[in-house]
């Protein structure tokens, strides 16, 4: 139902991006899946770098969209491919690269929470942070990381 979910709203899941440093794409443990930092990568290239201001939002949108796409490739292989094991989204944890001054962090991390909501329905519907940040690895526009709760 997700891979339909996705392909109806024109998408598609990413190969799972490697980890860039000395950690791991996520840990699973008492149910819980925390998923490391995820940043807009899209056949294994970086899709949006630099800062989100008022004039570019929808990017920085679209940016938090595809960070989503990368949350939900490392979820599928945490779940060994049974989207049935997924409970719920917990909690995302965006972290937006903007100047000082901008304060719409919340409507650019609205591009990974709507779709966790398109996706997974109810059980999309999730605690969040949205910060901002003056900088993030490899220049990125956004950052997200994620915990879902799943069947063991």
């Amino acid at each position: 139902m997700i891979e339909t979910t996705l392909q109806a709203l024109g998408l598609t899941l990413p190969t799972p991006a490697a980890p860039a440093a000395h950690y791991v794409p996520f840990v699973i443990a008492n149910g819980l899946v925390f998923i490391s930092g995820q940043l807009p990568m899209q056949n294994g290239a970086l899709q949006f770098t630099g800062q989100v201001d008022a004039n570019n939002i929808d990017m920085g949108k679209n940016a938090a969209q595809h960070c989503a796409l990368n949350i939900l490739a490392q979820l599928k292989v945490a779940c060994q491919n049974d989207w049935d094991r997924v409970i719920a989204c917990v909690r995302l944890g965006g972290f937006v690269n903007c100047a000082a001054g901008f304060g719409e962090q919340s409507q650019v991390i609205n591009g990974a929470s709507e779709l966790m909501t398109q996706v997974f329905g109810d059980k999309g519907r999730h605690a969040r942070a949205a910060v901002g940040t003056c900088a993030l690895p490899f220049n990125a526009m956004v950052e997200i990381d994620a915990i879902f709760n799943i069947l063991h």
